[in-house]
């Protein structure tokens, strides 16, 4: 699945006006954006603490690698109107609940040479606590092999619009190592193991950037 230049186009210049919200009247910072690999499938898998995330995620990898796209799954309940055209535009598409075989299959194809952000955890935590990832991520790494960078999002929780000043950032870290993990059977209990390491990583930066926060 490719994208037209044109649409190319619209993407980069209007992610970055919105991105100008974040950088210009906010404190948005992006840490480790060297990390994420120029070509080739990648997977930024990310915590989901607020709606900002799927608009601030994007800014920070185009902001990188301009005129790329980032494909995204999302609900269909949000494709209805005029949102549902924009969020179409830059590159969301919609899953139905429950096991949805067409967008599954979109998913792994665009994992072959795309860049695509998923939200392990599958639902936001406005509170920040990290949830538990979900095993279907994992069974997508074990059967697409992409280059997995554990996304940390910190702050945007916080953030209200039109807020001025407040401070929030992205971290992106090193491209995970499955290849252990990858000689396993290809199994529900492999499955689960993978996104374990893909949440661990995601927790050990919080942590780092002293934003952990405990589940209870």
């Amino acid at each position: 699945m490719k994208a037209s230049f044109f649409r190319r186009c619209w993407v980069t210049f209007s992610i970055h006006v919105i991105g100008s919200y974040a950088s210009l009247l906010n404190r948005f910072r992006i840490i480790g954006a060297e990390n994420i690999p120029p070509a080739g499938g990648v997977l930024l898998a990310a915590n989901h603490i607020s709606a900002y995330d799927t608009i601030f995620l994007p800014w920070a990898v185009i902001r990188t690698y301009p005129m790329q796209m980032l494909w995204a799954p999302a609900k269909e309940e949000l494709f209805h109107g005029f949102p549902g055209w924009l969020y179409s535009s830059w590159g969301a598409f919609p899953v139905k609940r429950g096991r949805d075989v067409r967008a599954g299959k979109l998913l792994n194809t665009l994992l072959a040479d795309q860049k695509v952000m998923l939200f392990p955890e599958g639902t936001r935590h406005k509170d920040g606590v990290l949830g538990k990832g979900n095993r279907g991520v994992g069974k997508i790494i074990y059967d697409t092999r992409p280059a997995v960078i554990p996304s940390t999002l910190i702050g945007l929780n916080r953030w209200k619009f039109p807020d001025f000043g407040r401070e929030a950032r992205i971290v992106f870290g090193p491209p995970l190592d499955f290849s252990d993990l990858f000689l396993l059977d290809d199994c529900k209990e492999t499955h689960q193991r993978i996104v374990d390491r893909v949440m661990g990583a995601i927790a050990e930066s919080l942590k780092q950037e002293g934003a952990y926060v405990a589940p209870c």
